[in-house]
C-alpha cells in the first residue's frame, strides 16, 4: 500500500524518510484552526483533519496527517504571525519550560489511528542579540513557538521524551504505527 505524508514540512519529509523507505508527499490544505481543546487534542484534531482530507482524494492509500503545537502555561503557541511576533515568544520563553505536542493520524483503507505524543523543552536564557540573529535567520518564521531545537544549540538547555517529537514527527511512535498497520516490516 502506498504512503502518503499530508505535510508539506521538510522537517517532517526527512524524518519519515529515516523509518519509511517509499512515500509521497502531498501537502493538505485542512483547515488548522482549533479553539477551546487542550494542547493534545488540538494537534491530535488538526493531523485527523489533515490525514482524512488528503486520504479522501486518495482512498486506496495510507495517509499520514501530523501537527505540532507548543503549549506554555497552557496556552496554545502556534508559528508566528511576523518577525516581531517571533521575538516576543522567543522572549517569553527564555529561560523557562514548555511542552510540545505532536498529534498524529495515519488513516488507510478500513482503519484509521490517531493520537498525540507530549515532549517538554527547557529553554536557555536567550540574549536579546541572540534572539535578533535567529530571527533575522528566518528560522523560526514557520514553526510552532517561533523556534526549531535543531536550528542552534543555544536555544534548548535540555529536553524530555522525544526529540523528533518537538522537530515535528515522534520518529519512533510512527514506526510502531507504521508496522502495526502492516504498512512497513
Amino acid at each position: 500500500m502506498k504512503l502518503i505524508l499530508a505535510s508539506a514540512s521538510p522537517r517532517r519529509r526527512e524524518i519519515l524518510s529515516r523509518i519509511a523507505p517509499d512515500f509521497l508527499v502531498i501537502p493538505s490544505d485542512a483547515d488548522e484552526n482549533i479553539a477551546c481543546l487542550s494542547p493534545s487534542e488540538a494537534a491530535e484534531k488538526v493531523a485527523v483533519r489533515k490525514a482524512e482530507k488528503v486520504f479522501a482524494a486518495h482512498p486506496g492509500c495510507a495517509v499520514l496527517g501530523a501537527d505540532t503545537v507548543v503549549a506554555f502555561e497552557g496556552r496554545i503557541l502556534g508559528k508566528p504571525k511576523d518577525a516581531e511576533d517571533a521575538a516576543r515568544t522567543l522572549r517569553m520563553l527564555s529561560g523557562k519550560t514548555h511542552e510540545v505536542y505532536t498529534g498524529w493520524c495515519l488513516a488507510a483503507p478500513g482503519r484509521i489511528e490517531s493520537g498525540a505524543e507530549r515532549s517538554i523543552v527547557s529553554f536557555r536564557e536567550l540574549s536579546d542579540a541572540f534572539i535578533r540573529e535567529y530571527v533575522e535567520s528566518g528560522k523560526p518564521l514557520d514553526k510552532a513557538g517561533s523556534y526549531g531545537i535543531q536550528d542552534d544549540v543555544r536555544i534548548a538547555a535540555a529536553y524530555e521524551g522525544s526529540l523528533t517529537n518537538i522537530i515535528g514527527l515522534p520518529e519512533e511512535k510512527i514506526g510502531e504505527i507504521l508496522k502495526d498497520f502492516g504498512i512497513f516490516k
